[in-house]
């Protein structure tokens, strides 16, 4: 009674959803084209490590870079093929363009080699700003006719590039999409019906993504393909419904009744994908829970589409659907069957020993944390420059070192002893820079040295010193005098500057003209290794960004800081946020391994109210996911993490859903005919379901994997289409012979959840009943009844009872 109760539920709900199916449709329309507008309203980020926890060195250190200095543009540029005279006049031409603050080039095998020529360029701008852009289009221009290798963000929209990536992807699914979807339709029109459906809720889910404050260029990325593959079942179960109903009833009945027995079927369905994705959500990786948000609304919209639009879709398309029925399509699977029952002695014991070693394989996943080094099936012109560039001159592993600023000394003992580890190549400092004749920028010079140095008065210099002391409150300086005063001549060059700004002195036409270009190499250090609060210091390492010793370095680079200051001090680069990555990986991989069964195994239990069968399922999926990741450590590539825990997630919770199709059939079917005919004839009315979604979600993964030039949505790709066909291989070749051979083990270990039973009412004689009767009446009786009853009645009854006072009724 309590499922009558909520298929009268259900059904009110779809008969308003299809009788009012025109304002569903001017709703629809006023909110896709809101949504086409404000998709536009996103903000993407494209950097991974914003999402590192609060609390990790490469976060805290990145904020701080951020905060107090200039994040300028950089470029490598490699012309090959070149003698060294022809590279030199090459790196004046690119020092005198606008836009250009330094450029790195001398004749070491840093620098040149095999008769190819490095420039490492800093620009005077950030990498979006037009000045620089326009310097590195000059660049590329004037060095056309050269053998050119760039790798620069300066001009690059990744973003762009991704997206129209993605398009391009998406163009190609749809057309596999149609492909598939015909040869598993009933009806050449319901192809259109599926299609403006899912249309509808991707252009949604676009459109919506402003209410986060940004997310990811995974999320932006892949989020449509991705609701493509994961919610396209929710339309198929709706359309199926509506052609068996319809086979009956007149198009308005059927819809009605498709919808209100789909609502619950497709709810549930849900559920387990949801899971999976909500156990995203509790990585200390946030990008997780970012993804996880991005595709639980989707799921949500497109079950909002389902159940508010298609109707509406169907009942517009049925004319066409009717006339353009076809034959079906797709073969009968009865061999599998058979075979699977055949052997379902032999087939769960090889999987059993296939499970062991893929176990062994996949917690020996050759893992990386950087991206930098991935090879991806396509790529784009700066990956391909940056592996050549890579070939030809090493590693350019860079560490940035944040002190607080002020101890020159310090500074100074950091870089020396820095410099002499063999694990340094060299090193970028403010105690380290050479000024003028010698001097070092950090160098404390008397009023002597200095007049002598840029030929100013010694009785200016010394006033000059004079009221420096005094605005340092140094007055001991001025009572002892100030000619053996010492003061850091990179100090003494922005008092000076500030001295001539206010016009508290003035000096000659060619000791002007020195200290501007002195003080325009003050500007461009200030901006990029002091100011008030920090010194930054660069090292470049003679080690790869990810390995045991590099990460050792790192901690000796801590403890060498840590033994001058006692805190506020930080080590940032690929290297250090490889590290902190790693170390998050631990704990979120083993969360979401286990989140995501839990979350999976619940639901499972509640539907099919079976201990038995949940874990039966678990093991033939969590199967294919360690399968899946032991190609990584047979081939020797390296995975990055963050495609490993997505796909994990995400295979557990959607792939999930092939195994209950199968063995939702399996269970009905089972109690109508013996188990083995059961099970062929379960694989035989899932097939069309199961090959429809799980080819679609191959499709999408390979097609990412094989289409991105962006190595994270790549792996992604690539490890959710190899994982999706493998779940369809098991749940095809290898779970029907689990069932069969465990299904003792699924009825001994079922439950039953108790509800609350409605009274039973007990009669003689005459009764006027208005709803529904489920019991005896002179024999069993369950249905919909609007008249007198005349007999011995003992029925639970909903709604409304009238009881006439006839022939001695007794009635409770």
């Amino acid at each position: 009674m309590e499922k009558s109760s909520q298929r009268n539920i259900f059904q009110k709900v779809a008969t308003v959803i299809v009788d009012k199916r025109p304002l569903f449709f001017l709703l629809y329309a006023i909110a896709l084209i809101f949504c086409l507008f404000s998709r536009n309203w996103v903000t993407v980020e494209n950097d991974v490590t914003t999402y590192l926890p609060e609390d990790t060195e490469t976060r805290q250190g990145i904020i701080a870079m951020n905060d107090n200095f200039l994040p300028v543009g950089m470029a490598r540029v490699m012309v090959s093929n070149v003698t060294y005279d022809e590279a030199l006049d090459i790196r004046d031409m690119i020092q005198d363009l606008p836009g250009i603050q330094m450029v790195l080039f001398d004749d070491t095998e840093e620098h040149y080699r095999d008769a190819s020529a490095l420039y490492d360029i800093n620009f005077s701008g950030t990498a979006t700003d037009p000045v620089c852009i326009e310097a590195m289009n000059t660049i590329r221009e004037n060095l056309s006719d050269y053998d050119l290798s760039v790798d620069t963000m300066v001009g690059f929209d990744e973003i762009a590039e991704i997206q129209g990536q993605m398009t391009n992807i998406l163009i190609l699914a749809v057309v596999i999409i149609l492909l598939v979807l015909t040869l598993t339709s009933r009806s050449y029109a319901e192809v259109p019906v599926l299609l403006l459906t899912f249309a509808s809720a991707a252009i949604l889910n676009m459109g919506t993504n402003f209410i986060f404050p940004k997310i990811s260029f995974v999320s932006d990325a892949v989020a449509v393909v991705l609701q493509l593959a994961l919610a396209i079942d929710y339309a198929i179960i709706l359309c199926h419904r509506f052609s068996d109903e319809h086979e009956t009833k007149p198009a308005r009945e059927a819809c009605i009744d498709a919808l209100a027995k789909a609502i619950p079927e497709i709810s549930a369905s849900s559920m387990t994908t949801i899971g999976g994705l909500l156990a995203l959500a509790f990585m200390k990786f946030t990008i997780g829970l970012d993804l996880a948000m991005v595709l639980i609304k989707a799921i949500f919209l497109s079950l909002l589409s389902v159940f508010t639009l298609m109707p509406g879709l169907l009942m517009l398309f049925c004319p066409l659907i009717d006339k353009t029925r076809h034959k079906k399509l797709l073969p009968n699977i009865t061999l599998v069957g058979r075979f699977a029952v055949w052997a379902r002695r032999v087939v769960p014991l090889v999987f059993v020993g296939i499970l062991v070693a893929a176990f062994w394989l996949s917690n020996r996943c050759p893992y990386c944390y950087s991206y930098n080094d991935v090879h991806t099936a396509k790529m784009a012109e700066r990956q391909m420059a940056y592996f050549k560039i890579k070939d030809t001159f090493g590693e350019n592993n860079m560490a940035a070192l944040l002190v607080p600023s002020g101890n020159y000394a310090a500074e100074q003992a950091i870089l020396e002893e820095l410099e002499s580890r063999p694990e340094v190549k060299s090193t970028l400092g403010l105690a380290g820079i050479e000024a003028i004749d010698g001097y070092r920028l950090t160098d404390p010079l008397t009023p002597r040295q200095f007049s002598e140095l840029i030929g100013l008065d010694y009785e200016v210099a010394q006033a000059l010193y004079s009221a420096y002391a005094f605005e340092k409150d140094q007055y001991g300086e001025l009572l002892g005098g100030v000619t053996d005063y010492g003061v850091p001549l990179y100090d003494m060059f922005l008092f000076l500057k500030d001295q001539l700004e206010t016009k508290n002195i003035t000096l000659s036409g060619d000791i002007q003209e020195l200290l501007d270009m002195l003080f325009q190499q003050m500007e461009t250090i200030q901006q990029q290794m002091q100011n008030e609060n920090y010194t930054r210091m660069v090292v470049y390492l003679n080690l790869p960004e990810e390995s045991d010793e590099t990460f050792a370095f790192l901690d000796e680079m801590r403890d060498l800081l840590g033994k001058y200051y006692d805190s506020d001090y930080y080590v940032v680069g690929n290297s250090t946020s490889s590290r902190d990555l790693a170390a998050s990986f631990a704990g979120d991989n083993l969360l979401i391994s286990i989140l995501s069964s839990l979350l999976v195994i619940v639901v499972l239990l509640f539907t099919f109210q079976s201990v038995g069968l949940p874990i039966l399922l678990i093991v033939v999926i969590q199967g294919s996911i360690w399968i899946n990741f032991s190609f990584p450590t047979i081939t020797h590539t390296p995975l990055y993490f963050l495609g490993y825990l997505i796909v994990v997630a995400i295979q557990m919770g959607a792939n999930i859903d092939y195994a209950i199709v199968i063995s939702s059939h399996y269970q009905d079917l089972k109690t109508r005919m013996p188990h083995k005919q059961a099970m062929i004839q379960a694989l035989n009315e899932a097939f069309p379901t199961v090959f429809t979604s799980g080819s679609i979600m191959a499709s999408a993964g390979l097609l990412i994997g094989s289409q991105s030039a962006q190595p994270v949505i790549s792996i992604m790709g690539n490890c959710l289409g190899r994982g999706t066909v493998i779940s369809l291989i098991l749940v095809l070749g290898v779970l029907p012979s689990v069932l069969v051979l465990g299904d003792s083990i699924i009825e001994r270990t079922r439950f039953k959840i108790k509800r609350v039973e409605k009274p039973v009412t007990v009669s003689t004689g005459t009764m006027r009943i208005h709803g529904r009767v489920q019991g005896y009446l002179s024999g069993r009786v369950d249905g919909e009844f609007n008249g007198v009853i005349q007999g011995d009645v003992n029925a639970t009854i909903t709604n409304s009872q009238e009881p006439e006072t006839e022939g001695g009724i007794d009635h409770a």
